[in-house]
């Protein structure tokens, strides 16, 4: 795989979350007839849940912690703090075969003009991906278990969605739109990755 394909796959992947080779060409081939086309509305469908004035941080608190999820062989993980600050930090990490593939890092900030979502990718070495500068999705609707951010500038990527199944569960949606050809779209599944309590065994004192 070169590292260009690799690239364009993982701007999908959370922010992160979108498929490469087999996994993306299983995608392409359940996308549906005219994907990427802009459909007339449809009067009987409910209206689409927006973002609630009173949504702060504090929703998303419950992001905080260490969470792993499998994209094909490859081992997903992310890391985040609490809200402190007006903002929630986080870490991703794509690793397969022992070899970190891509690292990212990502911001929820408290704005005054709602909440945002900042994240830019780098090489183990910190090198940073993209040259622009960090992508920044803003929050775009929220419902009692999915919270949407939309990138009003470009399609990489476009959307990201955090749907949250229990305590310990959540699935992590991107949609990558490019300029030409179908849009691409992939969920992984995180699972809370709970930390082993310190040993009771105490060291006996030297004598």
């Amino acid at each position: 795989m070169t590292r260009a394909t690799l690239r364009k796959a993982i701007l999908t992947a959370f922010g992160a979350s979108l498929l490469i080779a087999g996994i993306s060409e299983r995608a392409a081939g359940q996308q549906p007839a005219g994907a990427g086309t802009q459909a007339p509305p449809d009067a009987t469908k409910p209206a689409a849940p927006v973002q609630a004035p009173n949504t702060t941080l504090a929703d998303f608190a419950w992001l905080a912690g260490r969470w792993q999820g499998a994209w094909g062989p490859r081992i997903a993980q992310q890391v985040w703090t609490a809200p402190k600050a007006g903002v929630m930090l986080g870490a991703f990490q794509l690793a397969e075969n022992d070899k970190t593939l891509v690292l990212e890092l990502f911001t929820l900030v408290e704005d005054t003009d709602g909440i945002k979502l900042h994240l830019r990718h780098f090489t183990p070495a910190l090198a940073a991906w993209e040259k622009a500068g960090p992508a920044v999705l803003k929050l775009a609707s929220t419902d009692p278990k999915t919270i949407t951010f939309e990138n009003a500038v470009d399609g990489q990527p476009k959307r990201a969605a955090f749907t949250r199944i229990d305590a310990d569960t959540y699935v992590s949606r991107s949609e990558i739109v490019p300029e030409k050809g179908d849009p691409q779209v992939t969920e992984i599944t995180y699972h809370r990755q709970v930390e082993a309590p310190p040993s009771k065994h105490r060291r006996k004192p030297t004598q």
